[in-house]
């Protein structure tokens, strides 16, 4: 039985993830995704253009690479705890509801990757570069978005009695009945646990911070800042799945995200080493579709080419060929009428040379 000293020194958990104003939901959960894309976008593009990049890049390849994410996220996370959802008592169509809370990073970084690749590749940049700049970003989002496990009361560890233990709350609906997802504490602690979502939150500042570190020191590119990133946070994630034992499925007794830290991990480590050393050149990060202008004495501005400005263009220089064209050919004709004139006088003043 826990004392009420000890219970003092713990960590409480919110007592309640949702709001309704009207019959409108306002879920933690969501906000702090929403907070953690926004920082990660912002953050982002400041680094993109500090590296020679086009200012606007990072959030014209995150309408690519955000929807890609949530849906990598969610299929993630389905597949690995589907009897929970295929399952003998599982419900389907609960696969849907997002909002319930349920994103697994790994499917998130997959498919967001590759609507990273689709964006970059239709603006011409390699996608490697970014996400060398996002990387931080991205680390410093999953950290915000662990505070919404936190208002859930879901993502935690074993029980302890440790002073940082948190206290989970029951929580019921409107109507009494245990809701605790959506419900409101009722006060009473069910167990004190380890905050996993604490540590991991605390381990992604960590490691954002040494990547800035790395990065400013070293001037890597080629992706392998990003990779650092994979690698930095999966040992993180491998220790803390050690300390939880919510369900989760299992391969062989073991995790499945444990198995996916482990693999990642290591394939991560892989590239960081044989990747190409150094950092790309500024030139290479432009978009092939867009060329560096001069505005309002600002160097570095980038505009669209469009087909009306060439014609404007090839106007232009026509325009300018004729006028520089015009004096030489009035210069020609006139040296060939002086040259007919002289050849003229010259036939005369002959002529009357060879009279008798």
């Amino acid at each position: 039985m826990t004392s009420t000293v000890d219970l003092l020194a713990y960590i409480p958990s919110p007592p309640q993830g949702v709001w309704y104003v009207g019959p409108v939901a306002l879920r933690a959960y969501a906000l702090f995704i929403i907070l953690g894309i926004i920082v990660a976008i912002v953050w982002g593009d400041r680094r993109w253009v500090a590296r020679g990049g086009e200012k606007g890049t990072v959030l014209d390849i995150a309408i690519w690479a955000v929807p890609f994410g949530l849906i990598g996220g969610r299929l993630y996370h389905v597949l690995t705890d589907w009897p929970a959802y295929f399952g003998e008592n599982g419900t389907p169509l609960d696969a849907l509801k997002v909002w319930q809370g349920g994103l697994g990073i790994w499917g998130a970084v997959f498919l967001g990757g590759i609507g990273a690749w689709i964006g970059c590749r239709r603006r011409g940049i390699p996608v490697s570069a970014l996400g060398d700049a996002i990387a931080p970003g991205i680390l410093l989002a999953q950290a915000i978005g662990r505070i919404g496990n936190y208002f859930n009361q879901e993502l935690y560890g074993r029980e302890t009695t440790v002073p940082w233990g948190l206290e989970i709350f029951e929580r019921v609906n409107s109507s009494g009945q245990l809701d605790q997802l959506a419900g409101v504490s009722n006060g009473e602690v069910i167990r004190v646990v380890h905050p996993t979502f604490l540590y991991e939150a605390l381990w992604n500042v960590l490691i954002v911070i040494l990547l800035v570190l790395v990065d400013r020191r070293f001037k890597i590119g080629h992706g392998r800042l990003f990779a650092l990133y994979v690698a930095g946070y999966c040992l993180g994630r491998f220790v803390v799945e050690l300390m939880r034992d919510d369900f989760a499925y299992e391969i062989a007794g073991i995790r499945v995200n444990t198995f996916t830290s482990g693999i990642v991990f290591f394939a991560a480590l892989a590239y960081f080493v044989l990747a190409k050393k150094g950092r790309e050149d500024p030139a290479d990060l432009k978009s092939k579709n867009y060329v560096p202008a001069v505005s309002a004495g600002e160097a570095g501005a980038a505009t669209p080419v469009t087909e009306s400005d060439s014609a404007k263009a090839d106007t232009k220089a026509d325009a300018k060929a004729t006028e520089s064209d015009s004096p030489q050919s009035d210069s020609g004709e006139a040296s060939a009428s002086t040259a007919a004139t002289d050849e003229s006088s010259d036939a005369v003043k002959l002529s009357k040379n060879d009279k008798p």
